[in-house]
């Protein structure tokens, strides 16, 4: 097998990994939901050493760096062969399918290639595990480094720290990423026991998570790649354990306060053939959706889990964003004075994101805000926040949409 078709192998599955996607949260501040991205083919800008096969076929994601940049990011593996029997994975061992691996040097060699020529921007590394967590790291280090030292990579690269990883590898990943990230997959113990039987959800995939942090407050910035800590991230499967989406929250919400989680991801779980769960129901990609949401009022706006609309099942309701399900039982009887509200009560108004809220508190400094085209022109979706905010003492005249 060459290494376009072992690439084309290893990129088959990478739509189950959403890292850098832009996708699931609603920006508050416009009237625009965030499309999930789609994996595509994309012809570089500049000269190509690539052919038109190889055109078609690299398979590399539009994505969106913790910077907001926007670039082609290639997501692969390095190995597809992988000891750990995870119920939902589609490279679970034992799974009757081609198996493909890269040595480090090769793939590093392919994707210098595949930068040069304008094709990729960046690259998201992940592996199985053959041989157990600390030498798949190892393999996973040694391409990193290769990138980074013998080619002279300067891009974006997100590392997978493998489950098992030794804290000195989560410390050499750090040194060589712009981010680094440890799938949870499931939210506890128990939950994680009926994905993946064989993984230890405090020692192996939790402790990491830790240790990053623990090394962010400990070594200075400048000993870590361009002078910066690498950001943290992970991922859930949602749905795949039968938890529930406080569950998933509970635990988005402990990491982002305790280990400055810079951003969970959800994928919603669907069945793989000839895997144990291959009839397990798909789960509704809107409650994917609305998770994503959930996760961005706790990181960006100001909401506490308590806050959260759940249902008596623990859920978020499927029919509409969990911001304006709060609003209409918080604020249609007690609607928010604008010019008098602090940043954090007007985020927590529909229609008004993080930058409305501040345009918001400069233009209230000239003058009173008192009707909905002075918020229009801040940037703020009038039409949507009406219903709950008070303009200089009154209400604006707006028939409230409750359906």
């Amino acid at each position: 097998m060459n290494a376009l078709d072992t690439l084309v192998e290893l990129s088959s599955q990478m739509t189950l990994e959403h890292a850098e996607e832009s996708r699931g949260g609603l920006n508050y501040s416009t009237t625009k939901t965030t499309e999930p991205a789609k994996p595509g083919c994309y012809s570089p800008k500049s000269r190509s050493e690539f052919t038109e096969r190889e055109q078609r076929a690299a398979f590399v994601h539009p994505a969106q760096l913790p910077n907001g940049k926007s670039i082609q990011l290639l997501k692969t593996l390095l190995s597809s062969a992988c000891e750990r029997d995870c119920f939902y994975c589609p490279f679970r061992a034992g799974r009757d399918f081609r198996r493909a691996t890269f040595k480090p040097d090769e793939f590093a060699g392919l994707f210098s290639k595949m930068n040069q020529s304008g094709f990729a921007q960046g690259v998201f590394l992940s592996s199985g595990i053959a041989a157990g967590g600390v030498r798949t790291m190892d393999k996973l280090l040694d391409t990193a480094d290769i990138l980074r030292k013998t080619h002279g990579f300067t891009g974006y690269l997100h590392l997978k720290i493998m489950p098992g990883s030794e804290k000195a590898q989560v410390y050499r990943a750090m040194q060589l990423a712009d981010r680094v990230s440890v799938n949870l997959e499931a939210p506890s113990t128990e939950r994680l026991a009926k994905l993946a039987p064989h993984k230890v959800f405090i020692e192996e995939l939790l402790r990491p998570l830790r240790w990053v942090e623990e090394i962010r407050r400990t070594v200075p910035a400048h000993k870590f790649w361009n002078g910066k800590y690498p950001s943290t991230v992970t991922q859930f499967v949602a749905g795949g354990a039968d938890e529930s989406d406080l569950e998933l929250l509970n635990t988005t919400q402990w990491l982002m306060k305790n280990v400055r989680l810079k951003r969970a991801y959800f994928s919603a779980f669907h069945p793989i053939l000839d895997t144990p769960l291959e009839n397990k129901p798909a789960v509704n990609p809107m409650r994917e959706h609305r998770l994503y949401q959930a996760s961005f009022l706790l990181r960006d706006y100001g909401f506490e889990l308590e806050d959260l609309p759940f249902s008596s099942d623990e859920n978020l309701p499927l029919h509409t964003d969990p911001k304006l399900a709060w609003a209409q039982m918080n604020l249609v009887h007690a609607p928010v004075e604008v010019n008098l509200a602090d940043k954090q009560q007007l985020m927590k108004i529909p229609g008004i994101g993080i930058k409305g809220a501040e345009s918001i508190l400069s233009a209230r400094r000239i003058s009173k805000l008192r009707n909905l085209s002075s918020l229009k022109k801040l940037g703020v979706i009038a039409e949507r926040a009406a219903p709950y905010v008070l303009l200089d003492g009154r209400k604006a005249a707006v028939q409230m949409n409750l359906f």
